[in-house]
């Protein structure tokens, strides 16, 4: 990679920490890094830029880097974010919290302090006012998994190879911060270029897995109509392979819970739609409440995902497979055995049993299509949906924001290979625009369609100049229904209903004419038709804007269930003391 370097600069570069960073990340497959700069930050940045693999993008704000980061890191399988010390790092961290409830690798870079000052008792800027500088890491402890705090180079290279590795190894974020006179100072330990990562697999437990299959195929084998349902570890596991080697072998139905669509194919012949307790899809839900087996892979049960605790699932029932561990009814329980593992092994002692499956398809009725209209009727959100439904492909992906749009956006059908991610865990409202512009540039090979309310638009609209900047021909829709409606169901007040802006303005003053950006504005189904045409059409090399006016009650059915629900769940009395 040296030999292509020609600046005075690159040469000088070799064998610093700088360039190790920047090489090291290349090597794990970062292209990107999402960053805003800060004058702590300012001389490792010039680092990352030398690399001629890495390109930086600069973000608004840091909570849009790390949302960046987090939307890029689940199309390429890691991120990283860089940006400047507390103020930098503070704002990032909510950003960082949310990939470490998804379970997503992102590489949090801090410019801090200038190594002298540590163990002085100067005050510096960007700091509370206290000559400790500890403050940022302590923060960042609970919501990364290592924290390397880089200010000698003698322990640099050990620290940043630690941080990375263990980021991939447990897949969660680390933090790495560098002290900001350290990155263009050459080292012995960085004269030559970093030999790549060797992460050993995680290898189950032999015994434990033999006897977690025997017990979980007798336990199985038993059953009438039995079911597999799939959760949102799947990915983290890397098991969605051995997932759907599972269910071809036994012939189970496939269920989904809400969190893991768009990490099981939708076109199988076996699967029958999203497990969601009350709010399930139709006849999904039935079928799964009534099983007398049901295997739960990699299942996260919050109190978002079983509707205010409210699943009729019997733990007696359940074979729960996580990470490294799986439960069969109320007990035996089996540690050290991994889930991939588990899966690929279990198919084979399964015997085939489609009863579930073949009920399924003998009660199950095609979903409705929207009532059809007079001319100029308001649009109605169902029939939003009805039309983006017809845009997916194996070329597009769909980014669906925190609120209504989970539940629209639960009932897409996606086709073979198209793409879905959500923040479901952690539920961050504006978390979207920046994991679009992070999807976005990461799977440069789809199309992404994102689907964001009003009220998540306003907490980080700004980042869709970034968008721009970079040349992304993304489809947003905005859903303009005046405030935060996934909210006023679960618990309605004044503080719902936001201040209406003129959206495609607001993106057409972002565009200042650079002509990157197509926007519309539409109130009926014709208006829409025609804007759709435009944007997969004339228009589909911008990035394309699509306001939709819609009425402030117009919400899915599915909202309206799940929201008493957890709003009762929310409005619990205290137990007695």
């Amino acid at each position: 990679m040296e030999g292509g370097h020609a600046s005075g600069f690159n040469r000088r570069a070799a064998g610093t920490l700088g360039r190790h960073l920047a090489l090291r990340l290349v090597q794990i497959g970062v292209r990107d890094v999402f960053s805003v700069p800060g004058d702590f930050n300012l001389t490792l940045l010039d680092h990352l830029i030398a690399e001629p693999e890495l390109n930086l993008v600069g973000c608004c704000n840091e909570l849009n880097a790390g949302y960046a980061a987090d939307g890029y890191a689940r199309a390429r399988g890691v991120g990283a974010c860089a940006v400047t010390f507390t103020v930098g790092g503070l704002s990032v961290i909510n950003a960082i919290a949310g990939s470490y409830s998804e379970n997503l690798p992102i590489i949090c870079i801090v410019g801090g302090p200038n190594s002298n000052d540590y163990g002085t008792n100067r005050i510096l800027h960007h700091t509370i006012g206290l000559p400790d500088f500890s403050q940022e890491l302590r923060c960042f402890q609970t919501v990364t998994c290592f924290q390397a705090v880089v200010n000698n180079l003698d322990d640099a290279h050990e620290l940043i190879d630690t941080a990375i590795s263990t980021a991939l190894k447990e897949s969660k974020p680390v933090y790495i911060s560098i002290s900001c006179n350290l990155p263009g100072i050459p080292h012995p330990t960085f004269a030559s270029e970093p030999v790549p990562f060797f992460l050993a697999p995680k290898v189950s437990n032999q015994m434990g897995l033999e006897a977690a299959v025997e017990a979980t195929a007798e336990f199985l084998n038993k059953a009438v109509k039995p079911v597999l349902v799939a959760g949102p570890k799947l990915r983290v596991a890397k098991a969605q392979q051995a997932f759907v080697e599972l269910a071809n072998a036994c012939g189970y139905p496939i269920a989904i819970m809400p969190s893991s669509k768009g990490l099981v194919p939708e076109h199988h012949p076996h699967f029958i739609g999203t497990y969601w307790g009350a709010v399930s899809t139709n006849f999904c839900g039935e079928i799964v409440e009534s099983a007398d087996a049901y295997v739960f892979a990699g299942p996260i049960f919050n109190d978002y995902s079983s509707v205010g605790y409210s699943l009729l699932i019997k733990k007696e029932k359940a074979v729960i497979v996580q990470l490294n561990r799986v439960t069969v009814g109320n007990g035996p329980s089996f540690g050290w055995v991994f889930m991939a593992d588990f899966l690929t092994a279990l198919a084979r002692k399964l015997r085939k049993n489609t009863t579930a499956l073949e009920n399924y398809r003998r009660i199950f009725v095609p979903p409705s299509v929207p009532l059809k209209r007079e001319n100029n009727e308001p649009l109605r959100v169902n029939i939003l949906f009805k039309h983006i439904q017809n845009m997916l492909s194996g070329d597009t992906a769909i980014i669906a924001e925190t609120g209504d749009s989970w539940f629209n956006c639960q009932k897409l059908r996606l086709p073979e290979n198209c793409g879905y991610e959500f923040q479901m865990q952690y539920g961050s409202i504006g978390w979207s625009v920046g994991a679009t512009l992070g999807y976005a540039q990461a799977a440069k090979d789809k199309r992404v369609i994102a689907c964001i309310g009003d009220g998540s638009f306003q907490v980080t609209a700004q980042d869709i100049s970034t968008m721009i900047h970079c040349g992304q021909r993304s489809i947003v829709f905005l859903i303009n229904n005046g405030g935060y409606t996934i909210e006023v169901e679960i618990h309605d007040g004044p503080y719902n209903v936001i201040k209406n802006w003129n959206y495609t303005g607001f993106v057409d003053a972002i565009d200042n004419g650079q002509g990157g950006c197509w926007t519309s504005k539409v109130r009926t189904e014709e208006e829409l038709v025609d804007a759709i045409s435009k944007a997969t059409g004339e228009q589909k090399d911008s990035l394309c804007f699509i306001e939709v006016i819609a009425h402030k009650d117009d919400t899915s059915k599915e909202l309206l269930e799940w929201g008493s629900r957890v709003a009762a769940a929310n409005s619990r009395h205290p137990n007695p003391q």
